[in-house]
């Protein structure tokens, strides 16, 4: 992939897994390093770009295709879109993935265990949705199916915040700096 290529790095974890964390802190090093760069968080954008839709798996498909949607704009102005998004179903994830092209895609698996996401719940989703209060949870009584073979897996229940953002910087820079002749 040439240097001034867009690409799409696309988070994927739980509910309080680590997705935004990380990927905030991976765009923090993008722009210290001069990379043009853009961040996308699924809440931001389920407030404004897809409001209208609910938590059905036809809703979350749809969700999931619109932020593909806005991140391949981002890609295509030349800049690393990083998304933050659940994207509980492997299958959607991988049609977003053929449609951006595999190349310029990269699948991050921010893996943590259920339990310790529920120990964390940042936004007390988890205890909302224990007590009966949100229904379609991811992680409760909605699946999320773990990418088969991501790209890159950061264990945030294991290392830190620096480690996972060094994992993912390395498959960054390996994509982006790729020699196009290998092709």
């Amino acid at each position: 992939m040439a240097e001034d290529s867009g690409m799409v790095v696309w988070f994927t974890g739980l509910s309080g897994s680590g997705k935004t964390t990380l990927s905030l802190s991976v765009h923090m090093e993008l722009v210290k390093r001069g990379i043009p760069a853009d961040y996308l968080d699924a809440d931001e954008l389920r407030r404004n770009l897809t409001r209208d839709l609910g938590f059905t798996k036809a809703d979350r498909d749809e969700n999931v295709r619109r932020i593909a949607a806005y991140a391949k704009i981002v890609m295509g102005h030349g800049m690393i879109a990083l998304v933050s998004a659940i994207a509980p179903y492997r299958e959607i994830r991988n049609e977003v993935r053929a449609s951006i092209g595999p190349q310029r895609f990269i699948e991050v698996y921010v893996n943590c265990p259920l339990e310790e996401c529920e120990r964390r719940d940042p936004k007390c989703l988890y205890r909302k949705a224990r007590a009966g209060k949100i229904a379609h949870f991811t992680g409760i009584d909605d699946p999320y199916e773990p990418p088969l073979r991501p790209d890159v897996e950061v264990r945030t229940d294991q290392d830190d915040v620096a480690a996972c953002v060094s994992t993912v910087m390395r498959a960054i820079l390996r994509a982006r700096y790729q020699d196009d002749s290998d092709d």
